[in-house]
């Protein structure tokens, strides 16, 4: 089988799978922005999401799957604009914040990570991720939403 019609196949059964998840739009919409907002945050994934899905009453599998979808992959696409966010709302230059945590990453030692200043190099990080992560979430649940919506009502189209 060619990996194109392979992955296709997975696509179709995914969304299969997703749009015959046995609950409202809303819910199922509200999953998915609660998954891609812990799946954005580096250190919280799944069971982040599981764990908001409860509190929140959304749909689990919704939101587990908006998680593992864009887990690790995002953030680290997103990790400037988190430096950059993060460094503008606390007022530190996003600079010398990069250069720290990528010095960090680069020779990473506990006792190096305990010594950094909470302030300078990881609140802007923090902050940065968790307003992006809010951002793509809101994003995620209206697009999730109108997607559900086309899907099951936009098919019965009546023309003049």
């Amino acid at each position: 089988m060619p990996k194109e019609a392979f992955f296709k196949k997975i696509i179709n059964f995914v969304f299969a799978k997703f749009f015959r998840i046995n609950d409202s739009a809303q819910k199922i919409a509200l999953g998915i922005g609660l998954g891609v907002f812990t799946g954005l945050i580096p250190g919280t994934g799944p069971a982040a999401a599981l764990f908001l899905a409860l509190i929140f009453r959304a749909n689990r599998a919704a939101a587990l799957l908006g998680s593992i979808l864009t887990n690790t992959w995002l953030s680290l696409v997103t990790f400037i604009l988190a430096i950059k966010l993060g460094s503008v709302i606390l007022n530190l230059h996003w600079q010398a914040v990069c250069q720290k945590a990528q010095g960090l990453m680069q020779d990473f030692h506990w006792i190096k990570f305990f010594r950094l200043s909470f302030h300078e190099v990881l609140m802007p990080v923090i902050t940065g991720y968790l307003i992006i992560g809010l951002f793509l979430g809101i994003i995620s649940y209206f697009l999730t939403l109108l997607i559900i919506r086309r899907n099951t009502h936009g098919s019965k189209t009546t023309h003049l």
